[in-house]
């Protein structure tokens, strides 16, 4: 009976023991692959390439597609927020500047220190849209564009006169803004710079 009964006991333990083997080994080969997933993911978890990453110039490369650049460190995305854009680094910003290609084609040094998102800003046929009827066009804010040859002497001058006339009136003036100011020939609107 005694023999029987310790019999019983050490195959139990035996049991227990094998049980408890099996889990621990099902249990390191679980463990065993998250570290292979882990391993995985920073192989190909270069933060240069991950599409959305925020981070100052001088972290970039070379060629990195980047959008919503700051003009100074800190003071918020300004450069290339339009739908579907997208800024190209053409120098490693090693120094104290980058050179930045702008959708325009500008090449534009900015401070390394400004930070700017790695990637193409989304929607980018947002200008292929066409307008159903004149009412979308207000629905958007946009009123509607009169000529000024169209309108009547105080509103222009362009205005009045006997059929499509620009001089309106006696002088004989040719393309002018609705402020007088000549539209065309060459005339410079813009600050004047500086002659070195």
């Amino acid at each position: 009976m005694a023999v029987s009964l310790l019999r019983n006991r050490s195959m139990s333990s035996v049991n227990n023991l094998l049980t408890n083997a099996l889990r621990r080994l099902s249990s390191a080969q679980v463990s065993n692959t998250i570290p292979d997933e882990a391993r995985e993911r920073m192989m190909y978890s270069d933060i240069n390439s991950q599409i959305g990453s925020c981070m100052p110039l001088s972290a970039m490369r070379i060629g990195t597609i980047i959008h919503n650049i700051e003009l100074n460190p800190g003071q918020g995305g300004k450069l290339v927020r339009a739908a579907g854009t997208n800024a190209k680094i053409l120098k490693e910003p090693t120094s104290a500047y980058c050179l930045v290609q702008l959708p325009s084609g500008v090449k534009k040094l900015i401070d390394s220190r400004c930070r700017a998102t790695v990637g193409t800003v989304s929607n980018p046929t947002h200008g292929d849209r066409k307008l159903r009827k004149a009412g979308h066009s207000r629905w958007l804010g946009r009123r509607p564009v009169v000529r000024g040859v169209a309108m009547n002497p105080v509103d222009h001058p362009h205005g009045g006169g006997e059929g499509k006339s620009k001089s309106s009136g006696a002088w004989g003036k040719g393309s002018r803004t609705p402020w007088g100011k000549p539209t065309k020939g060459g005339f410079k609107t813009g600050p004047l710079k500086r002659k070195k």
